[in-house]
């Protein structure tokens, strides 16, 4: 159960997407403890594979930094109480950076 409501700190997504990803989120706990951690990143990312096609990386954690490289509109950082959700589609092509096809984005600290 969403137990307070997201607040989305960081993204370049399209609001759909947006509302997706925090629906998803909403639904993972639903199904899941908010400390299965794992499974709840699971469950966002295997419907986002599902939905928006391969490539997805989903974290969940209550501490945690990270420094991604991501295709452009496909980035969301949000957290729901403690529990902080980063959801990129990320990129095995670092060469495509040079064309500005992907962003750097650092989350210091969820």
């Amino acid at each position: 159960m969403l137990e307070g409501k997201a607040v989305v700190e960081e993204t370049d997504m399209l609001e759909t997407m947006q509302h997706g990803a925090v629906g998803l989120a909403a639904k993972a706990l639903d199904f899941f403890d908010v400390t299965q951690s794992t499974d709840i990143a699971c469950f966002i990312k295997k419907e986002f594979d599902r939905t928006y096609g391969p490539g997805w990386q989903c974290i969940v954690g209550t501490d945690f930094g990270s420094f991604v490289t991501h295709c452009s509109g496909c980035f969301i950082y949000f957290s729901v109480g403690s529990l902080a959700v980063l959801l990129f589609r990320g990129s095995a092509a670092p060469e495509a950076d040079e064309a500005n096809q992907f962003a750097d984005l650092e989350t210091i600290k969820a």
